[in-house]
């Protein structure tokens, strides 16, 4: 099969997720347009040669709704002949997108994509699709759901992971994510958003507490204790399903969880050929790909079995690996994945990641791949995985190798 190979990664930066967000007033159709211009125009590319554009978001609804992706392509300066295709893996949107791009390039089926994602979750809220597997009870009751956050809880109880664990993680989180702005690490991918009027309103993730410590977090409760065991009593649903459990053990709260934030990213990806027509010069391989179905009630476990995977598939083991991105969505997601294979922490999250500076949903998946290549470049690392947990029960990875 032909090589598919990324020649540019870049991402908006990450706006609060509510009204007074920096982005709130821009739309996810523009903030997608956005980044289709920075990649033409930071490639100076002739978008006729883009096969089509594949756009992830993981709530479909209203101004994300309709085929996103086209919509985005025609409010961007791209050539109107290049089509827009939209695809949900939830939080894994924005890698899935960039995953299939890279083996539509393998098989043949085009030169060259633009692939990525984008979530407004301060103009579309999450959850407001009203998603069948939540709110259904013929497929909610069958399947144990409870809400994500539950989820993060049982893995922490069925994994020994504590309180403490969880914070200490998130206070490394958000002292790397400064430690990384300051140093302008992110300098290469972050473009600047500006208004209607071209005037700039933001070109910094705004989430990040690079102050936060130990105390601070200690003073907050856990987020998801009454959602369990009061109303509408999740920790009951999960321990028919988990009864060895005895109880669920509620660590996660607003500072070692993921942030509700509004971003874009987008990867442009093509084969050899496709650069050598237009003068680019690749970045890195996609060496492979990989997606998984997992428990739907324990739901974020999916990095670990996923990873499994795609190394076997690569003929690889976890010791191969230089670099790790793993969306943190939640502490115990990472501290799982750490804790499975014997990661330290000083080769995943470098730069710190979802805790400190939030977690776009459709975007995530893309913003991490181009992160862990920065990085890779950075340092001089030949060989990174990036992976994430999903909704629902799934997992999806991707393994980069610079060239």
């Amino acid at each position: 099969m032909t090589d598919a190979y990324i020649y540019d990664a870049v991402r908006t930066p990450r706006g609060k997720g509510r009204t007074d967000g920096s982005l709130h007033e821009v739309t996810s159709v523009k903030l997608s347009a956005d980044v289709l211009n920075a990649l033409k125009a930071r490639s100076d590319l002739d978008t006729k040669a883009v096969e089509d554009v594949i756009w992830g978001n993981a709530t479909q609804v209203m101004e994300q709704g309709g085929c996103l992706a086209r919509t985005a392509v025609l409010a961007s300066e791209f050539d109107e002949q290049v089509p827009g295709l939209s695809i949900n893996r939830f939080c894994a949107s924005g890698m899935e997108a960039v995953n299939l791009a890279a083996n539509q390039v393998r098989a043949g089926a085009g030169e060259a994509y633009v692939a990525g994602g984008v979530e407004m979750m301060s103009r579309v809220a999450m959850g407001s699709d009203g998603a069948a597997i939540a709110v259904d009870p013929s497929v909610a009751m069958e399947t144990y759901f409870v809400p994500q956050g539950i989820s993060a809880d049982i893995i922490a109880t069925q994994y020994g992971i504590s309180r403490d664990d969880a914070d200490a993680f998130a206070v490394e989180s958000q002292k790397r994510a400064g430690a990384a702005w300051d140093a302008g690490r992110f300098a290469k991918s972050v473009i600047e958003i500006k208004d209607r009027n071209g005037l700039p309103i933001l070109d910094r993730d705004e989430y990040m507490r690079p102050q936060t410590d130990m105390q601070a977090l200690g003073a907050l409760n856990p987020s998801f204790k009454e959602q369990g065991e009061v109303m509408p009593g999740f920790d009951t649903i999960a321990l028919m399903k988990y009864p060895h459990l005895e109880r669920i053990n509620h660590i996660h709260h607003a500072g070692n969880s993921s942030g509700i934030v509004d971003g874009a990213a987008g990867v442009l990806v093509g084969s050899k050929a496709f650069g050598e027509k237009y003068g680019l010069t690749p970045r890195a391989r996609i060496r492979s790909t990989a997606k998984i179905g997992t428990d739907p009630t324990i739901m974020l476990t999916g990095p670990v079995p996923v990873t499994e995977k795609i190394l076997r598939e690569s003929g690889m083991e976890i010791g191969d690996i230089d670099l790790f991105e793993v969306n943190e969505a939640f502490s115990a997601v990472v501290l799982r994945f750490m804790q499975a294979f014997g990661v330290d922490h000083s080769k995943l999250n470098v730069n710190g990641g979802a805790i400190a500076m939030g977690h776009p949903l459709g975007a995530s998946g893309a913003i991490i791949l181009g992160t862990l290549l920065d990085e890779m470049e950075r340092t001089d690392r030949e060989t990174g995985l990036a992976t994430l947990c999903v909704a629902s029960g799934m997992g999806a990875a991707t393994i980069i190798e610079r060239v």
